[in-house]
């Protein structure tokens, strides 16, 4: 049997793109959304028989984590790579974010990806094997160039998070890496960024372009692999070279 992977937020946007690719790698992959109805139409239109599984996900409670484990185990008898990607990119500008809606992003970019490397990162330990990717952002590391600030502050904490899970479950051959993309070429994108502001972005990108979805995926990918067995706790940039360190 191909190796199970599971992508959170995995309906629509980078999440669906990323499970494309491990797909075509040849995993078999759970898209999970908080929204079911979602998930089951990204899970058709893959059209990729018993080798996907649609679940809900909610990612601020810990217990659809447990839930969604519970029915992968069910299904497939194992997980072996989990790719937290669910994420909430408002563009409020800071002062005027309001405490309910703060909350909400910290939740759902933070939270969630807490608990989903503590939940799956755990289940991996006790089978010895695994690979946990969480998705950051350029946000997270320059302070955000057009995301809301508590977005970028949710995507800097995962930068830590990545680093403090990594220490914990290396031991237990289980490794957890990040990726921060920066602007990527994504309706979701052009949908928060009005077309003057983004042109303006752009010309910021030193590249001179938004960046490709594809690429991260198959960064992703790479990450899977049984063969990247050195490489945890780090952080893969992919931003165009507005951030270089």
């Amino acid at each position: 049997m191909s190796q199970v992977a599971l992508v959170t937020g995995a309906a629509q946007g980078l999440g669906n793109v990323i499970a494309t690719q491990l797909l075509a790698a040849g995993y078999r992959v759970v898209l999970t959304d908080r929204n079911a109805a979602l998930a089951e139409a990204a899970a058709g239109q893959l059209d990729a028989g018993d080798r996907v599984l649609a679940l809900k996900l909610d990612v601020k409670h810990k217990e659809d984590f447990e839930a969604a484990l519970a029915a992968v185990l069910a299904r497939w008898g194992a997980l072996h790579v989990v790719v937290n990607n669910a994420a909430m990119t408002p563009t409020t500008p800071v002062m005027q974010i309001s405490a309910e809606e703060f909350d909400e992003v910290i939740a759902i970019n933070l939270r969630g990806t807490f608990f989903g490397c503590q939940v799956f990162g755990a289940h991996l330990a006790s089978a010895g094997y695994g690979r946990i990717i969480n998705l950051a952002s350029l946000a997270g590391q320059n302070g955000g160039t057009a995301s809301g600030a508590h977005y970028a502050s949710s995507k800097g904490a995962i930068l830590t998070m990545n680093k403090i899970f990594a220490r914990e479950l290396a031991p237990s051959n289980v490794t957890v890496n990040a990726i921060a993309p920066g602007p990527m070429e994504l309706p979701s994108v052009r949908a928060a960024v009005p077309p003057e502001r983004l042109e303006k972005l752009i010309e910021m990108i030193p590249v001179q372009r938004l960046g490709n979805p594809k690429f991260v995926a198959d960064l992703v990918v790479t990450l899977a692999s049984p063969d990247a067995d050195f490489t945890t706790g780090a952080t893969w940039d992919v931003n165009g070279g507005i951030f270089m360190r």
